[in-house]
């Protein structure tokens, strides 16, 4: 009989939109690889841009918030993996998951670490530097929490990895670090994908509802491209990216080259008719799905250390730029220099073989994977701050749902 994976979303999954959406089609296709039955269940509304999932032949569940009908729904189904998609999910179902299926192992895919993100943001916004008052915030304590309670939680960067060990003092024996997986790219390949002499333009990406995306969007607006417009004054920036608002659209401006384009259906035709990418992220966190569409298209970058963070750790590398001098000056100059661009274009083949492969990352979770359902219930006694909070079951999260639960009915 096949295992049951039920995935609980915080969204329904947009791999057109948004790199959390392509990183939850590659853990459902790692899971379809192991032969799991999938059910994916959410709360949230479906968008035009959610994917079919029934194509790929996954259940899709709708689910409600606080509603006993989901207690329900998990006994009739009796999952063997139960998997998070993000922290404010498991604080929502981790504790109906508990009660109901305790044997079921739960999985937590942090997507990006919220707090640090949110830490950045209020750091910048200040105008100051990082600190751990920005760290160790309400957020922190809820997302780590959520952690512990998880028998596995999936950490996409190496630097949030050594966050969690170093500064949180986290056992990483209840972490496990999985980027994006990302499949080899073959010689041929690499030889079809167009060349310096057949592109042109900028390009930058990304989802205009989240929020280091459209800073960076008026950033590149306000200063860096009128730098390097008077340098390349026939050069155009194609700005793409989902949910373009009405504000969005009214940076839209012809003459100046900086061009609003909205959504696109394919990220590969758009990345590989440009020739360098953008992306001045000034706060966030995890894996920048933007980077990695323009290195698997052979397509160059420049972007910020935040931005390159848990890709590339020697942040001396030219096209890491923290300033917009430096930005410019190097968007400039990689958009003409052809033996520049082509080897920061090998670059980019090279990181995602080297440190992103598919078949390296996913047997190292399977192996892990494995391991832990052998034997769930000595692995759990090793965890005993995990204990510790699963025993209280975050008893304000609890009753304030069967609170909502019993004035809704």
């Amino acid at each position: 009989m096949k295992q049951k994976l039920l995935i609980i979303g915080f969204v329904w999954p947009e791999p057109k939109s948004s790199a959390a959406g392509s990183r939850m089609m590659q853990l459902i296709s790692f899971f379809q690889s192991l032969d799991y039955h999938i059910t994916f269940a959410s709360a949230c509304a479906k968008s035009d841009n959610a994917f079919d999932l029934s194509s790929v032949g996954v259940e899709k569940v709708t689910i409600v918030l606080n509603d006993s009908g989901f207690d329900d729904f998990i006994l009739k189904l009796k999952p063997d993996v139960v998997l998070f998609d993000r922290f404010m999910t498991e604080e929502q179902f981790g504790w109906r998951v508990s009660s109901k299926c305790p044997k079921a192992l739960k999985l937590l895919d942090t997507e990006d670490l919220h707090f640090l993100r949110r830490a950045r943001q209020q750091a910048y916004k200040s105008g100051t530097q990082l600190t751990n008052h920005h760290l160790f915030s309400d957020t922190a304590k809820r997302e780590i929490a959520s952690i512990y309670r998880c028998d596995l939680s999936l950490i996409i960067s190496k630097a949030e990895m050594s966050l969690l060990k170093n500064t949180f003092k986290m056992d990483e024996a209840i972490l496990q670090y999985l980027p994006f997986l990302i499949a080899d790219i073959s010689e041929e390949k690499r030889a079809s994908i167009p060349d310096f002499e057949s592109r042109q333009h900028f390009i930058s990406i990304g989802n205009f509802l989240h929020e280091p995306n459209y800073n960076a969007l008026l950033y590149l607006k306000d200063t860096i491209w009128k730098g390097i417009r008077q340098q390349l004054p026939n050069a155009q920036l194609h700005n793409y990216g989902a949910y373009a608002s009405q504000k969005v659209h009214q940076l839209h401006n012809e003459q100046e080259g900086f061009l609003i384009k909205g959504f696109t259906k394919n990220v590969d035709d758009v990345m590989q008719k440009a020739k360098v990418l953008l992306a001045p992220i000034r706060f966030g966190a995890g894996l920048k799905g933007k980077l990695f569409d323009a290195m698997r298209n052979g397509t160059p970058f420049v972007s910020t250390s935040i931005g390159v963070e848990g890709i590339i750790d020697d942040v001396k590398e030219p096209f890491i730029c923290d300033t917009a001098d430096e930005f410019v000056s190097h968007a400039v100059t990689l958009y003409q220099e052809q033996s520049l661009w082509k080897t920061q274009q090998d670059l980019g083949f090279e990181l995602l073989q080297n440190q992103f492969s598919k078949a390296l990352h996913e047997s190292e979770f399977t192996r892990r994977l494995t391991n832990v359902l052998e034997d769930l219930e000595t692995y759990r006694q090793q965890n005993f701050i995990g204990q510790m909070l699963q025993h209280h079951t975050m008893q304000s999260t609890k009753f304030m749902s069967k609170w909502i639960e019993a004035k809704n009915s």
